[in-house]
């Protein structure tokens, strides 16, 4: 049996290499103004009951609501940590669907034009940008290799 003390797993070189990568993917230009667009999609999300005048539809409304908040929230979180944050990007184009899709599960009869349009409009953009932040994940690694 051995008694050498164990590293934590969030020391392992390998896995601290990881983040480096995510994070100095983040940090690129596109990869930011990604996150930012996605925060002001979420915070419309959040706010498109008031701003389009269904406020009265309480369902829609409250879906919108956190659906919105935890949009920004995960813009937020990918601005701020990527490489702590990169696994929960598939969240961003699934809450972009389900605001595609809501109106005509959790909206009353009367639904109006403005209301599906905003949700759809909002939605495709969220799932756009929500797979755009996924992808800045899966590229490839920008440090150049040693010459032989």
């Amino acid at each position: 049996m051995s008694t050498s003390a164990h590293t934590a797993i969030h020391t392992h070189p390998d896995i601290v290499a990881l983040r480096e990568r995510y994070d100095q993917a983040a940090e690129h230009p596109t990869a930011q103004v990604t996150e930012g667009l996605m925060l002001l999609s979420g915070l419309y999300a959040a706010a498109s009951a008031w701003i389009t005048g269904f406020a009265g539809q309480t369902t829609l409304t409250m879906t919108n609501l956190i659906c919105g908040i935890a949009i920004a929230l995960l813009a937020l979180a990918f601005g701020s940590a990527y490489g702590r944050t990169h696994g929960m990007a598939f969240v961003a184009p699934l809450l972009g669907v389900w605001l595609i899709v809501s109106p005509w599960i959790v909206a009353d009869v009367d639904t109006t034009t403005a209301m599906i349009w905003s949700n759809v409009v909002v939605g495709a953009v969220v799932c756009v940008l929500g797979l755009a932040t996924a992808a800045v994940g899966m590229g490839r690694p920008t440090r150049l290799r040693p010459a032989r």
